[in-house]
């Protein structure tokens, strides 16, 4: 298989954060033939070294007998999405009784630190100025750091509304049109950005003779197997949002059939040989640093000139629709919240923070062009809603649920658990095949390997309702167990793809340990993704990492949109 790259998730994907999920997740695709890197065992070494070890490990069989017709709750992201607090305020200058405070909800890339920080920094400017309305009230502006897509669904789902948006690209704003929002334009640019592909130099020799490389000759050359190709979430990141809709378009003769049956079909013979989707583009920046095996991936302009490992031996190939940063007053703002958005949208062209701007890599200087028009709202969403259809078509991914049954997760790190898995089932599609093992002193297999049918969600959830705590935490039994039967179903059916989700406190206290299995994770090449409940997260990070997978930390109110986003993502 080719080495996972990290998908440090969630969304939100905030930068240089390294253990967040999943959503989170978030997430990357489940591998292919071949691998990358030195391993200090071959693969059937490891494989039978794995089986000597569980072997020794205390496991049966304990299959769920008695099955509930259990439904859970229908859900889709939007129903899952956590408390708005847990996005950050990251300009808050507090609400006075003298002042009209304008919330605007800004893509990572211009609400982070340092470079990405580039819109923090003007409404600061802007808040210093105490600028007076016509009212005498000072104007001031709030800015809440949320990636481009989860912005949209608090948005389009009304479950909260800010004053105004300003996501990377326009392809959010008409799909809030297109749910029935109102969105008014404030600026149609504050600082421009182009998506790309960043493609090794070989690479780009190979496909052109050392011309310049189109987006047609990349895609044609993922379909014919000769690179390897990663791109981002279009749920979640305006770039793989933007990458979809040039691959859609790239089949298409009009606008009008880019969803064809014929345009969807070879949208698929496109996604077999593609090995990794990661969550936003900030997060396939830190991937692909830690990594080099993709021949070409997606990423706006801004992160690639601010990323120094990939000044030598790449190349930006623009795509796509441009990425301006458009800033949307959303639903119906009072006229004194109007004008502070006037007044601000000033100090967002002014040429002194334009200057920052440039500094911080934004407003490139390549002459690009899309080819094809914006597609209406309706489209994209359509866009959207076949990715999530047609992704896997082909590849069945084989999963196990590994779930810490010990006692320490007695009481809500357990009901946690059990809500991460009853919400997160909604997510994953019936064409793949999951299994269920616990552990504690002794591990279980609950719920044998099998495609995800109506029959077989309710055998999962029928076990999931009755896990209980009791006893120590070895936890790498439990994983020894889940990869040895991930190995078979691979065995059986050489087309899926293995993953193993670890749910756990990270907390083990008996059995194998990291030591004795790292080698052995490493060479047999399965995705170990670790959602922790109140854990050591870094243990569960370097188990992660073996295969350059993801952790994250769970909590009760953002467990289900965490775990949703990556099912949904992954499965």
């Amino acid at each position: 298989m080719y080495k996972f790259l990290t998908w440090n998730i969630f969304h939100s994907a905030f930068r240089y954060k390294k253990l967040t999920i999943i959503a989170l997740m978030a997430g990357l695709l489940f591998g292919c033939e071949g691998q990358f890197g030195e391993n200090k065992m071959s693969y059937q070494e490891a494989v039978n070294k794995l089986q000597a070890f569980k072997r020794k490990v205390n496991w049966n069989n304990d299959i769920i007998s008695q099955v509930e017709l259990i439904k859970a709750k229908e859900s889709t992201l939007a129903d899952t999405l956590p408390p708005i607090k847990k996005f950050p305020l990251v300009v808050d200058p507090k609400q006075k009784s003298n002042s009209v405070l304008v919330e605007i909800f800004v893509s990572s890339e211009k609400s982070g630190t340092g470079s990405d920080g580039w819109m923090n920094e003007v409404a600061r400017d802007f808040n210093s100025a105490n600028i007076k309305l016509a009212s005498g009230k000072l104007a001031k502006i709030q800015i809440r750091k949320i990636a481009s897509g989860t912005g949209y669904q608090f948005i389009s789902s009304k479950k909260y509304q800010p004053h105004a948006y300003s996501p990377s690209n326009h392809y959010w704003i008409h799909m809030a049109e297109a749910k029935g929002i109102k969105m008014t334009p404030i600026l149609e640019k504050t600082v421009g950005n182009l998506a790309g592909l960043v493609m090794k130099q070989s690479t780009a020799k190979q496909l052109s003779s050392g011309g310049d490389v189109t987006i047609g000759q990349a895609v044609d050359a993922v379909v014919q197997g000769k690179v390897v190709a990663g791109y981002t979430n279009p749920y979640a990141s305006s770039t793989g949002l933007n990458f979809l809709v040039s691959i859609l378009a790239n089949f298409s003769q009009t606008p009008d059939d880019m969803l064809s049956p014929e345009v969807v079909s070879a949208f698929e013979g496109f996604q077999k040989h593609v090995p990794f989707v990661a969550m936003t583009t900030l997060q396939m920046r830190d991937s692909v640093i830690n990594d080099g095996s993709l021949d070409m991936f997606v990423m706006e302009y801004q992160t690639y000139k601010n990323s120094d490992a990939l000044k030598s031996g790449y190349r930006f190939i623009p795509f796509g629709q441009p990425h301006n940063n458009p800033l949307y007053a959303v639903g119906s703002l009072s006229k004194q919240e109007q004008q502070v958005l006037d007044l601000f949208q000033g100090y967002l062209t002014d040429n002194k923070h334009q200057k920052k701007a440039d500094k911080y890599g934004f407003n490139p200087s390549i002459k690009h062009s899309p080819l094809f028009d914006m597609p209406n709202g309706s489209v994209l969403v359509d866009a959207q809603r076949i990715w999530k259809e047609k992704k896997d078509i082909g590849r069945p991914i084989a999963a196990v649920f590994l779930a810490d049954v010990s006692g320490s997760m007695m009481g809500a790190r357990m009901q946690n658990l059990k809500t991460a898995l009853f919400d997160g089932s909604n997510f994953i599609s019936p064409e793949n095949a999951i299994g269920l093992v616990t552990f504690s002193d002794v591990v279980k297999i609950k719920v044998p390997i099998k495609e995800y049918s109506s029959l077989h969600k309710s055998a999962f959830l029928t076990a999931v309702k009755g896990l209980n705590t009791n006893g120590g935490t070895a936890m790498y039994n439990g994983v020894v167990v889940a990869l040895d039967m991930l190995i078979k179903e691979k065995e059986r059916n050489p087309n899926v793809r293995p993953v193993l989700l670890l749910l756990t406190d990270g907390a083990t206290t008996n059995g194998l340990t990291y030591e004795e299995v790292e080698d052995v994770v490493s060479a047999i090449n399965i995705p170990i993704y670790t959602i922790g409940f109140e854990a050591d997260i870094q243990e569960l990070n370097r188990l992660s990492s073996l295969v350059e997978s993801s952790s994250t930390n769970a909590e009760r109110d953002d467990i289900s949109y965490k775990i949703g986003s990556l099912l949904n993502t992954q499965m």
